[in-house]
């Protein structure tokens, strides 16, 4: 069943990553161990690069147009869930150092617990530009998870 476009997803990839690159900005701003403050500021500097390249994949497909009464308000939705729900950034105000590394661990393991799901949405051939999207976030988990060791 087929109710997802993929560029629908992208585009939700898109903000995830806007407020992921705040998210790691605003916590290199609180943290004092030089080599967190780097890993972070590192995958700020990656967010930005994944921003890019989801848009790259977004002008690939098919654009989306959701029924005309709902465009402004269906990705003023898109917005805000992925501002609310995915890097929020009040997440960082309260937390100790551990606190902030569980938290991105954990975000972005969602993300990619996400866009495994959303591959069971889309059209087959749409597959591969999620599972990008999924290598993409897999890169860092496994850089925030080094962190725990």
């Amino acid at each position: 069943m087929n109710i997802f476009k993929v560029s629908e997803i992208v585009e939700f990839a898109i903000q995830i990553e806007k407020n992921g690159e705040q998210f790691y900005r605003e916590s290199v701003k609180k943290i004092s161990d030089e080599k967190i403050k780097s890993l972070f500021l590192t995958l700020a500097d990656e967010e930005v690069k994944h921003k890019k390249i989801f848009e790259e994949l977004l002008k690939k497909v098919e654009d989306y147009k959701p029924v005309e009464a709902y465009n402004d308000e269906y990705f003023a939705y898109l917005r805000a869930y992925a501002g609310d729900k995915v890097f929020n950034k009040k997440s960082v105000e309260t937390k100790k150092i551990t606190e902030v590394i569980q938290f991105a661990l954990n975000i972005e393991r969602d993300s990619i617990l996400y866009y495994l799901e959303a591959k069971n949405y889309v059209q087959d051939d749409d597959k591969n530009i999620l599972d990008k999207i999924i290598e993409e976030e897999r890169k860092h988990f496994v850089r925030l998870s080094q962190l725990k060791v």
